[in-house]
């Protein structure tokens, strides 16, 4: 039996940033992580950081043009780029860690024997520690829905496993109309497949302003991607060298083809094998792990972080968990998740989306008098040198207070720009400041001159 002061399930972004801050506190810390090829987390090495890599690459190689044959040979490089990058961030966030003489890190599945004991199962057998706090930061997995053929097809990927095909799909099929479903369309349209996305529902980007949503879907329809909405894959079966979907819609049923399916139906919280109910730890009715405004579990010493404490799925969101706990263990205890501020995030499609806050719609539902701003992207001089002309910028002010209650950007750079505004938006600043705010030039961020200037 191990003794530690600290145990820590999975290598993601708040679990590997506490075991830093713990073990620079003098404590004697366990972190445990079931794969090797998962050191540093999701983000970086299924997640944000290989994508962005090939959101890169992808825009190059679009760039460049040429022959199916010729965009297969870049898309083949930017995957061994991919894989060098996150070879060598696993290996830097492992190192981190083990090179410190009171942090262990265990390599093997872990769960509880009871709320201070863990079983570890390595490749050596059983090791069992027994801590006196515990962490779980285990993370999402992809859920996989229950068609007809679908997990049986050799065709069928997932965001990790599409992102290891050393041969780029002519013909790719994605089931699944959100965020990663469009990163993804983008990526390989830019690459040169030809993409066809099945959603469920009849809204594309449900959850987003109406006006954004219709400029996201024109800019990928003026891009060669299908969106298929209130269309249902009623079986997939492989054929020869493809995969065949049976597709029902509303004018009736259709067979596509596809070299590959990817499922982007969304990821649900990872607790395989983690048997939280032996400590104790109750789970929402959602199936994640059920914490208080602090993370900490139903059980006082055992707090959770990031994507398996079922909150917003962002790595950024996984290190202010972090900020979070160690403000109770280090600090004065004031953080917790009531007072993180907006929360931003972008979706990097070409162009990329961003956005902070309410929707016009979500701003008037809640009663508030809104007041609305928009631009074209093509009125941003640095777009047009960019020529990237694409999208819209709207913001949402509060109209007794001036003060900025949300921004949509779909425009180049957004993904930058988004920041300022949720700075602004913690800061209650008027909107005024950024209208009349010095900004370099030629900039996209100078474009919210122009942007709150049209406040109406």
């Amino acid at each position: 039996m191990k003794k530690v002061d600290a145990a820590i399930i999975g290598f993601g972004k708040g679990g590997k940033t506490l075991a830093g801050a713990l073990a620079a506190a003098g404590k004697q810390v366990a972190i445990m992580e079931r794969s090797d090829q998962m050191y540093g987390g999701t983000c970086i090495n299924v997640g944000c950081i290989p994508t962005k890599s090939l959101v890169h690459s992808a825009a190059v190689s679009e760039a460049q043009g040429g022959t199916f044959e010729e965009k297969s040979a870049r898309y083949a490089a930017a995957i061994a780029e991919k894989r060098r990058l996150t070879g060598m961030l696993r290996k830097k966030n492992f190192d981190k860690l083990n090179d410190l003489p009171n942090v262990d890190v265990i390599h093997g599945t872990a769960s509880f024997i009871d709320p201070h004991t863990l079983s570890v199962q390595t490749a050596n057998g059983e090791e069992k520690i027994e801590a006196e706090q515990i962490f779980i930061n285990t993370g999402a997995r992809p859920f996989i829905p229950p068609i007809s053929g679908l997990k049986e097809s050799a065709h069928m990927v997932l965001s990790e496993s599409l992102m290891e095909l050393d041969t780029l799909p002519e013909k790719l099929v994605i089931i699944g109309g959100g965020y990663i479903g469009m990163e993804f369309a983008s990526i390989y349209a830019n690459f040169g497949s030809t993409v066809t996305v099945i959603q469920d529902g009849p809204v594309f980007l449900p959850r987003e302003d109406e006006e954004i949503a219709r400029e996201v879907l024109k800019s990928l329809a003026d891009r060669g991607i299908q969106v298929l909405l209130s269309a249902q894959v009623a079986s997939v079966q492989d054929r020869a060298d493809r995969a065949v979907l049976s597709v029902q819609m509303e004018a009736g049923a259709e067979e596509l083809e596809a070299d590959a399916i990817l499922v982007a139906t969304g990821r649900r919280p990872n607790l395989e094998d983690l048997h939280p109910e032996a400590a104790g730890v109750e789970l929402t009715p959602r199936g994640a792990i059920q914490t208080d405004p602090f993370l900490r579990t139903t059980v006082p010493h055992i707090w959770a972080m990031g994507d398996v404490a079922g909150g917003l799925q962002f790595t950024y969101i996984s290190l202010d968990d972090f900020r979070i706990v160690k403000s109770q263990l280090l600090g004065d205890g004031s953080r917790s998740t009531e007072n993180r501020g907006a929360v931003p995030y972008s979706v990097f499609l070409d162009p990329p989306f961003s956005r902070v806050g309410l929707s016009e719609k979500e701003a008037r539902e809640q009663g508030y008098d809104v007041k609305i701003a928009k631009l074209p992207v093509a009125a941003i001089p640095k777009a047009q040198v960019l020529r990237k002309t694409t999208g819209l910028l709207k913001a949402v002010i509060d109209a007794k207070t001036n003060q900025i209650l949300g921004a949509h950007l779909f425009c180049e750079e957004s993904h930058e720009m988004i920041n300022l505004i949720k700075l602004a938006i913690d800061a209650k600043l008027p909107y005024p400041v950024l209208r009349d705010s010095i900004y370099t030039h030629p900039t996209m961020s100078e474009s919210l001159n122009d942007l709150f200037a049209s406040v109406q």
